[in-house]
């Protein structure tokens, strides 16, 4: 089957999980309006930053945008007359930065659309549907069996990708999904090895993946299909909402959340684990494990997007990952989403922070340690357990598994080679990206430390400290001196003439 070969325009190789801080550094009056002025920062590199110029009313068109999420948004309110007046400016401006704080902070609203279009207008202007449907619409003129029914807007949190219920005219009952997505910073594959490999998907067997249709590639983007499922996601189903639904809509202020019962908690899990170390046997790269890419069918959990790896995508926790330097591995990037997954199973959301060492009050106490295991403090900064040692604990030991469909997944061994080098590259920039953020964590704790009140207290004695101790030192070499100088017969130093020598207070006694 045919695809686009041309390059497509749309292939930037950004990585849209790093996140954008944006500081309003000044505002100012132009005609009826006011603009403020935004430093925009990507990463933790200061050079990598540069400034936008906002309105109020451009806030105000994002935040109706934005609505959807159904959080509580601090946005200022309007205000009609007054508005130019300096004092409500610079109330204003701070309501804004929190605005601001609040959208770049948030896990998903910070890598939607909206907001990197907002703050990044050059890196994301963009149309990537447009672009999805060109090459939708070459494959089928080149397969025309395929047909599409509608397309599915963004159920997904990745810019760079897109959806579509389609169907086959021969079986016109079933639908699937076709999913196109532009290539990610990590693809390392070369795109030889990179399409024999996608070609070879559909014959991955395992009863905890889902079987993928088709899949192909270009030299800038992929193209999968998949069966639909009616059924949703492990996250649809904790979240209570229906799979066809946005995202924003379905997740970030979800009304009927639920965790899941302790056998569920336990046989699901299993399962994930089974598929995960299934993947690891054959080293093949995963490290996308969350909720909504865990599929439920007939009470069993499969995995999806096993192909995001090859295809170079940042994984959907790379923001906390990139935060703990042992957490440096594809296997340890799994356990620690495992981690996240077990959580929000058990309490029916993700954790508000991790690490964390104090958790909430746990229904399920045989759940605490295993978690304690992956997000405390201690696990992140001494690295996680193996997949293989999360099996041996008391939680999932003993869960029986009923499916017997044997698992099987033939890799050719100079694909395996390819395969191996291409994980070993992107673990190595994510380790590249970790030291970056560690060495700039030291270097702003060290100015926080030397800048603060109490430190500069603490120089200030120091220093008198100093020189009180070079003046008590320069006295005795000068008594030491002035010694040995008498000692040796040596005339007396001078004396300053304003200074007279003072008179002898030796008294000398009259004979009686």
């Amino acid at each position: 089957m045919a695809f686009m070969e041309k390059e497509s325009p749309g292939e930037v190789q950004l990585d849209d999980t790093v996140t954008l801080k944006a500081v309003i550094e000044a505002s100012q009056n132009l005609n009826s309006h006011t603009e403020y002025i935004i430093r925009v920062q990507r990463g933790v590199v200061t050079e990598n930053s540069w400034q936008v110029i906002r309105r109020y009313s451009d806030f105000d068109m994002l935040n109706n945008s934005l609505m959807i999420s159904g959080l509580s948004l601090p946005l200022p309110p309007k205000k009609l007359i007054g508005n130019m007046d300096r004092e409500f400016i610079a109330e204003r401006q701070k309501g804004l930065q929190n605005y601001l704080n609040f959208i770049t902070q948030h896990h998903i609203l910070s890598s939607c659309e909206l907001v990197k279009k907002f703050l990044d207008t050059n890196n994301y202007s963009i149309n990537y549907t447009e672009i999805a449907l060109q090459q939708v619409s070459m494959f089928f003129r080149s397969d025309p069996k395929w047909e599409v029914v509608e397309p599915l807007k963004d159920i997904g949190w990745r810019i760079r990708k897109r959806y579509f219920l389609i169907k086959n005219k021969e079986q016109s009952k079933e639908r699937q999904v076709l999913s196109w997505v532009g290539f990610g910073p990590d693809k390392f594959l070369s795109d030889k090895d990179l399409l024999s490999t996608m070609k070879i998907l559909p014959s991955l067997s395992c009863p905890f993946i889902y079987p993928v249709t088709f899949a192909t590639t270009n030299e800038s983007s992929a193209l999968i299909i998949r069966m639909f499922n009616d059924k949703g996601t492990l996250r649809d189903h904790i979240c209570k909402v229906k799979p066809k639904e946005p995202f924003m809509k379905k997740y970030c202020n979800p009304k009927k959340i639920q965790g899941l019962e302790l056998q569920q908690i336990r046989t699901y899990g299993r399962q994930i684990l089974e598929a995960l170390k299934f993947l690891h046997d054959k080293g093949f790269p995963y490290g996308h494990l969350h909720a909504s890419n865990v599929l439920i069918e007939d009470n069993t959990c499969k995995l999806l997007d096993i192909e995001n790896s090859l295809l170079g995508l940042p994984s959907y926790y790379r923001p906390y990952v990139t935060q703990f330097r042992k957490i440096n591995l594809t296997e340890a990037i799994d356990v620690y989403s495992f981690g996240h997954l077990l959580f929000e199973m058990t309490y029916g959301r993700p954790p508000d922070a991790v690490p964390m060492d104090q958790l909430p009050p746990a229904p399920f106490t045989s759940v605490v340690s295993v978690l304690q295991s992956i997000l405390s403090t201690e696990a992140c900064k001494t690295g996680m357990p193996t997949v293989t040692q999360l099996l041996q604990t008391p939680l999932f030991k003993d869960v029986l598994l009923f499916n017997s469909e044997k698992a099987q997944f033939k890799i050719t061994t100079k694909l395996k080679e390819a395969l191996k080098m291409a994980k070993d590259s992107l673990e190595k920039r994510l380790q590249e990206e970790q030291k970056t953020i560690h060495q700039h964590r030291r270097l702003t704790r060290a100015q926080s430390h030397h800048g603060s009140e109490e430190e500069k207290k603490k120089r200030k004695i120091l220093a008198r400290k100093k020189s009180r101790q070079s003046t008590y030192e320069n006295e005795e070499d000068f008594l030491v001196k002035y010694s040995n100088n008498s000692g040796s017969g040596a005339s007396s130093p001078p004396t300053c003439p304003s200074s007279p020598t003072p008179p002898s207070t030796s008294v000398e006694h009259a004979p009686f």
